[in-house]
């Protein structure tokens, strides 16, 4: 089934459209985004049940954008009549006026916009509308009796799960866009005690769609208390660089924290990112070709038809076979870099800034099975389950929290379990080592991504099982 249109926004687009003719005859440019957005939490554990709204994201409001010869201006509100119009050009008209002219002076004007209308809708099996909140809960509650059904000695279990849908309304002299997208995911967490041990197993499950993602949480539960039972075994890892073939989690962490943010080009606008000066050279293995993109052709939390600017959805191609070709950007980014952008203007919501933000980030296949990675390690690990992780643009630095790694000797895992891990190193160093990429490739996108610790939006990441030399702690 298809997501259906908002009826707030369809009833006020004449009124948003009468803004916008007002606000082209004074500017050169102008857009209009409308957004209607219901966002909803749900979690059960040991410490009770939570139903709430999600107040960060489920909003609804507009935010206008002007262009006038030096400079942009913003102006965002949750309401808007037709006697509100004069009082909103004379708020624009201030803000350019009291623009900093230091500031002004870099800005150049947008590019004029392809004509271009559509309505799109993604499609769902299950409306969590349709469930209701008790209907949540109790699947929510089978999935941690199923884990205690399994390990019944568990201190507890949990299990959440988050739906966003939201429409949203582009206009502006050539362009008249509508998108109606739903996406839901769910995370179940196990935790069990040993002695002075507590260890825990965490899982997301995403998808761009509805309510039929638990039944995916569903089918991974045995597998978590399986990880569970081996961790409660582990042990400290002496740190070195270690021979490593990673699971497509911690692939996904990889690619998102070391290459991810170093490429999202308002960085390349402050000199704050070293891949500005890296384009058209070899940054990783002859192995690694990674993309980004709103439209890579599969379904996640990041999926749409265009950007918070009026972009349609890209599929960036960023590494080309180890070289580094291009990267993300907004439209102000790429006006100021003279390039296009690539639909990776980002709102948190309405009220907030458009940055360069990931969407779907990923490295692509190769043609390895993971059973011939770990067959040709002699010495070292299987990395498995990213836990946090945090990247320097500016110098390629990189830190990363794995959950646990796996022995791997002469080709065979041992069954002997370190834990936890700490990934460091110099991104380049780390991804010009890779030498060997499996044919299977996974994504997820359990979490949300910050922009300087603010700014979130959702992101899916991930790609194949990759092998290469990693320095661990």
């Amino acid at each position: 089934m298809n997501v259906l249109p908002s009826a707030y926004l369809t009833g006020q687009k004449p009124l948003f459209r009468k803004l916008l003719d007002a606000l082209l005859e004074r500017y050169t440019y102008a857009s209009v985004l409308a957004e209607d957005a219901d966002a909803r939490n749900y979690s059960v554990s040991g410490r009770g049940t939570d139903i709430s709204g999600d107040t960060r994201f489920g909003k609804r409001g507009f935010v206008v954008r002007v262009y006038e010869g030096s400079g942009y201006a913003e102006y965002s509100g949750n309401l808007l009549t037709e006697a509100m119009i004069p009082e909103i050009l004379g708020r624009i008209g201030e803000e350019l006026e009291a623009a900093d002219t230091r500031f002004r002076r870099y800005e150049t004007p947008v590019s004029a916009d392809e004509p271009l209308t559509f309505q799109k809708a993604s499609e769902y099996e299950t409306d969590p509308r349709a469930l209701g909140d008790a209907g949540i809960i109790g699947k929510l509650e089978a999935l941690r009796a199923q884990a205690f059904s399994l390990k019944a000695d568990l201190v507890d279990a949990s299990a959440r799960f988050n739906t966003h849908c939201y429409h949203k309304l582009f206009l502006s002299r050539d362009r008249d866009l509508m998108q109606d997208c739903m996406w839901s995911s769910c995370a179940v967490q196990v935790m069990a005690r040993r002695g002075e041990e507590l260890k825990d197993v965490y899982r997301s499950f995403s998808d761009l769609g509805g309510a039929e993602v638990l039944e995916r949480a569903s089918g991974g539960i045995p597998e978590m208390v399986r990880t569970l039972e081996d961790l409660l075994g582990s042990e400290p890892l002496p740190p070195g660089t270690y021979e490593c073939v990673c699971t497509p989690e911690v692939t996904g962490m990889i690619v998102h924290e070391a290459f991810g943010h170093g490429v999202e080009m308002d960085m390349f606008v402050k000199d704050r990112a070293l891949a500005k000066s890296f384009i058209g050279q070899p940054v990783a293995s002859p192995l690694v070709t990674m993309y980004d993109g709103a439209d890579t052709g599969y379904r996640d939390v990041a999926t749409f038809f265009f950007d918070d600017e009026g972009n349609t959805a890209g599929n960036t191609l960023i590494i080309d076979r180890g070289i580094l070709v291009a990267g993300i950007c907004d439209e102000v980014s790429a006006s100021r870099l003279g390039t296009k952008p690539t639909g990776n203007g980002r709102r948190e919501t309405f009220d907030h800034k458009a940055y360069t933000r990931m969407t779907n980030t990923y490295f692509t296949a190769g043609e390895s099975t993971p059973e011939e990675m770990i067959a040709s390690v002699k010495d070292g690990l299987l990395l498995e389950m990213p836990s946090s992780g945090m990247e320097d643009p500016k110098n390629w630095g990189i830190q990363c929290m794995v959950s646990f790694a796996r022995e791997i000797k002469d080709g065979k895992l041992t069954g002997r379990v370190f834990s936890p891990i700490v990934l460091t190193g110099y991104v380049p160093d780390l991804l010009k080592s890779i030498s060997m990429v499996s044919d299977t490739v996974e994504h997820s996108g359990g979490g949300y991504c910050g922009k300087g610790y603010k700014e979130w939006v959702k992101v899916s990441d991930g790609g194949p099982y990759i092998k290469a030399s990693i320095r661990l702690g």
